[in-house]
């Protein structure tokens, strides 16, 4: 097993960039033949995956009793049979998806002779920083090899156990379809972090999964490009003329079906005209499922105060990413009004509006600068196993590709292949210089 507890983590960074140059050049079938193996080791040692991660959880128990590990990191901490069956599924998805790697974009003449072409690559070494969350590794190890990167893989102490049984099922995958072992290299030292950020030249990407400080600090603290988010603060709005039992089971899954998750709504916004006949509707749903609301004054006025789990909104709840059973809740006179506050509070994640007019959903869409803008549908579907990728790396709320949850095309980028037969610049330039053709052609 690769670990820096066997070599310095120089050497393992240099090991990695050369194992990145061998990887780049194997065939499909034996990426996809590793990736396959990878499923079926870890489906032989789930009962050891859950030992371990059974081990995990009791320490991590006592350091939120500490107040060092927080309550949605212990939720995340947790894996059970469903969710290995998930970690499998998803591992075998990515194996099925197409090759990202080789495929042609673009396909030019530019004269007689003369051709270009745009054909996908890997980027090379990928650097992720993970906390709590043990069914990150296999994710983003098996959408590494797919895409033909080398993956360096540091997690969280609270998840060492369950990490490291997961990495040597990883690691027996490799050794088994002869790929090189330092294609995926796991991590555990946090010392190892500062080396890594400076590891400009070996690194050639870092993804941050974790708390907003943990992204922060890394984005602050490196000249390593860095794919991420730092928040997951995302909002729902019910428009005037929404179906509010549609409205009301929307909220509910929205928040309540994980809201340790980064896709989970932190804050509901509700149409004046629709909020006296759906507001105490979803506060009854919420307080069933034991969700604490921060209310502004005019759903206060409106939403019976008696219960013990309301109490009036601060400005900070509009910027508060709970991660918990937690929601703040602001009446808006207008759809404007609702797309100002998500764009001003919002962390460009992904946001939905709850309404019957295609009309205004496009306007909505349009107008709501985020990663995804949802219609009638819970934020929670924000996901790469959902979307079809087979996993995510993590999502991306920045401008630039990829955005949103980023599977195997965000971790590939792109070479310019050109094809000639002499040909040289000069032929170009003067009174008698040939002419380019400029004509797409056949990919």
């Amino acid at each position: 097993m690769t670990t820096t507890q066997e070599q310095p983590i120089n050497e393992l960074l240099l090991a990695a960039k050369k194992a990145s140059t061998m990887l780049s050049g194997l065939h499909a079938e034996q990426r996809h033949s590793t990736i396959e193996s990878m499923a079926t080791m870890i489906e032989q040692r789930t009962d050891e995956i859950l030992n371990a991660n059974r081990e995990d959880l009791d320490r991590a128990a006592q350091l939120l009793e500490k107040g060092e590990l927080s309550k949605s990191m212990l939720d995340r901490l947790n894996l059970d049979n469903f969710k290995i069956r998930g970690i499998i599924d998803g591992v075998r998805q990515v194996a099925g998806l197409p090759d990202p790697v080789g495929s042609i974009s673009l396909a030019r003449e530019l004269d007689d002779g003369l051709k270009l072409y745009r054909v996908s690559s890997p980027i090379g070494v990928i650097a992720v920083v993970f906390e709590s969350r043990p069914d990150v590794l296999p994710q983003i190890a098996s959408l590494a090899i797919r895409s033909s990167n080398v993956a360096i893989l540091k997690g969280g102490k609270e998840a060492r156990r369950t990490n490291t049984v997961l990495f040597g099922c990883l690691q027996e995958a490799l050794g088994e379809t002869g790929l090189p072992p330092q294609s995926l290299i796991l991590l555990h030292g946090r010392e190892d972090i500062e080396t890594l950020l400076k590891a400009d030249g070996l690194v050639d990407l870092i993804i941050p999964r974790g708390s907003n400080d943990l992204v922060r600090y890394i984005q602050d603290n490196t000249r390593i490009p860095v794919l991420g988010h730092a928040d997951g603060l995302c909002h729902m709005y019910v428009h005037e003329d929404a179906d509010i039992e549609m409205a009301t089971r929307l909220v509910v899954d929205a928040k309540v079906q994980y809201p340790a998750a980064c896709n989970s709504i932190e804050t509901l916004l509700v149409d004046a005209t629709i909020a006296g006949a759906f507001l105490p509707l979803v506060a009854d749903a919420l307080c069933r499922k034991n969700v604490d609301l921060r209310l502004d004054q005019r759903s206060f006025e409106i939403i019976s105060p008696s219960q013990s789990s309301v109490r009036h909104a601060e400005i900070a709840d509009w910027t508060t990413e709970y991660s918990d059973l937690v929601i703040s809740v602001k009446v808006v006179d207008s759809i404007v009004q609702a797309i100002d506050h998500i764009n001003q509070f919002g962390s460009h994640h992904t946001d939905c509006i709850v309404t019957a007019d295609a009309d205004v959903y496009e306007s909505f869409f349009r107008s709501v600068n985020s990663a995804g803008v949802y219609w009638n549908a819970s934020t929670r579907f924000a996901d790469g196993y959902r979307y079809g990728f087979g996993a995510e790396v993590g999502i991306s709320t920045g401008k630039l590709h990829p955005r949103g949850p980023v599977g195997l095309e965000g971790l590939v980028t792109y070479k310019y292949k050109l094809v000639g037969k002499g040909h040289v610049v000069s032929d170009y330039l003067g009174p008698s210089a040939k002419r380019f053709s400029h004509r797409d052609i056949d990919m």
